[in-house]
This record gives C-alpha cells, structure tokens and sequence, in this order.
C-alpha cells in the first residue's frame, strides 16, 4: 500500500505512532497548512506532503486516508474515489446515510474499496469478547457509558463553537462518542428493530444523549457524553453471566466474564496502539483485494449510519443541507 493522508489533526498524530509499523511502502500527506504539514512529514519521515489535495490525487498514493472534520469526510472521500483511490474514512463515514450511500455506489462502479475507520473492530479483544458472548445465554440487557468531559465545551459555553460542537460541522456527542458505543453493538448484534435518542441539546448540538436500542429479546443503552464525565463501563448481561469491560470500546484490551454463580475470568491483551490492529487490517485487506471483508464491515457502517441520522432527527438535531 502507498498512502496518502488527508488531514494533520489529532487523529493524524496518533497515527504516526504506528504509521510505520503496519507494512504501508509510502507515507503522503495533505494539509492546508503548509508549514505544519512539512513539519509534520518531517518529524514522521514521511516521504511527500502536499498543500493541494488534487496534486496528492495525483500522485502514487494507491490508497486514501480521510482524517478531516466530520463535514469534510464525504466530499473528499469522493473525490479520491473518482480519482481511481481506494479509500478508508475516519469515523463517522458520513454525515448522514445519503452520503454514505452514494460513497458505497461509487466505490462499486470504480471498483475500489472503502473502509470506515473504527478502531473497535479490529481489537484483539473485541475479537474473543465475540466468541465470549456466547457463555452469557439469553442476552438481556446491554449497557455502553462513555461520558468525556471535552475541554472544548468550556470554550463552547463561553460562546466559541468549535467544529465538536458546530452542527454544520456535523458534531455532537453522537457523532464524536456515542458512535464507537453503537459500532461495538451493531458488531456484535447487528441491526435492531427500533431506535431512540433523548439528548441534552444546546444550541441545536447534542452534549450528551441516551440512545435506546430494541432488539428482538433484550434492549441495549448508549449513553455519550462530551459535558460531563463519568467511570467508563461497557457491560453485556445474559441470564447465565455478564461481561464488563472497565474502558471505551475503541481502545479496549481487557474483559471480565462472569457467571451467575460468581466464577470469574479474565480477558487480557497487549497494550499497543489501539490504532496499530486496524491498520495492519487496512493494508491487508486492500493488498489482498478482501472484498468480503470489504463488504462485511460496510454492512456494519451502513447501519450505524442508518442509526445515527434517526437518532439525530428524533432529537432535532439537523446538518448543513438536512431537512425534518
């Protein structure tokens, strides 16, 4: 794989703790900022950066890594694709599942692959705690708390709206947190039957919100929160036993299972980059050309796109060119 970034924002830098690690032959960049993306290649030892995205198109990158506002994400991710790029975009894919549509109909017709970046999916443990799940029975009740207190909302009370919080931007503690919430439960139930967001809504943005998810014989809670905080705590409670995972879902590396009668395992992996796993993933997958892989983890973004938007609409909260 020869990739092009698009983006030198904080996902960017935690990608450079592993960009070198996961097998990629060559590393570009793109940023409108001129001198900090040269800085930002220099410091990485990436081979080329670019101010202008068209120049990065047309370059030898084979491969697109979108890691721009959420608002950004489908326009770019278009254009690489018409450009002949296979493509992987940071969460959440799109902004609502019109895009997201169109982006899967193009990647067909070009015949390139498009990812959605969810570190969850592709973490050793996220990967057992599947096969784990089984020993919990009748599933019952699932419950998912990742309440972060952003120090951006300090400044979003002071009146600043930054993009976390700016629905023409597309933010929202939805978008921002309660999304990885929803990707580990659509990975591991798939679709529910029905939906329903009661947010704290401040000028016109999600802060914080409680999404209900009904499914055919047990209900699943995600709770996201960007004002205010809380202990982190994912749990999956069956009628023989529970799992417990003390950490977000994107970077979990360890569960507990335990049964009814009080006996106890536990789950524990290495501690690397949480964005090591899904990258190594990436570049196998388009170096092989897993087109079913391709396909399976585009079923799961299409649905937590799906979910996403009829959460968002439920509470009011609409995006640059949405309607009720």
């Amino acid at each position: 794989m020869k990739l092009g970034i698009a983006g030198t924002g904080m996902i960017v830098n935690d990608l450079m703790q592993v960009i070198h690690q996961v097998g990629i032959e060559k590393v570009a960049i793109f940023g409108r900022d001129r001198e900090k993306t040269e800085q930002l290649a220099k410091n990485n030892a990436l081979s080329t950066c670019f101010s202008d995205y068209n120049q990065m198109l047309n370059g030898e990158s084979d491969t697109i890594y979108i890691a721009l506002p959420n608002h950004l994400h489908f326009t770019f991710a278009q254009q690489a694709l018409q450009a002949g790029k296979h493509v992987i975009v940071e969460k959440p894919i799109t902004s609502n599942y019109a895009e997201f549509k169109a982006l899967r109909e193009l990647a067909t017709r070009q015949n390139k692959m498009l990812l959605e970046a969810v570190t969850v999916h592709y973490l050793p443990a996220y990967q057992a705690l599947l096969q784990s799940i089984e020993k919990l029975g009748e599933i019952k009740i699932v419950s998912l708390n990742y309440s972060q207190y952003s120090s951006r909302y300090d400044r979003f009370k002071a009146g600043e709206v930054l993009a976390a919080f700016d629905p023409q931007k597309s933010g929202g503690a939805l978008m921002d947190l309660n999304v990885y919430n929803l990707h580990f439960v659509v990975g591991l139930f798939g679709e529910p039957k029905s939906c329903f967001y009661s947010a704290n809504i401040e000028r016109n943005i999600d802060t914080s919100g409680i999404l209900l998810l009904e499914y055919e014989s047990f209900q699943a809670v995600c709770i996201g929160a960007k004002d205010c905080q809380a202990p982190v705590l994912l749990s999956i409670q069956g009628d023989k036993g529970n799992i417990t995972v003390p950490m977000p879902a994107n970077a979990m590396h360890c569960y507990q299972l335990q049964s009814n009668q009080g006996r106890k395992q536990e789950f524990e992996f290495a501690q690397q980059h949480r964005m090591l796993y899904e990258f190594q993933q990436f570049v196998r997958i388009i170096n092989e050309q897993d087109q079913q892989t391709v396909e399976k983890m585009l079923n799961i973004s299409e649905i937590v796109c799906k979910l996403t938007e009829q959460a968002r609409k439920q509470a009011g909260i609409l995006f640059a060119g949405e309607e009720r």
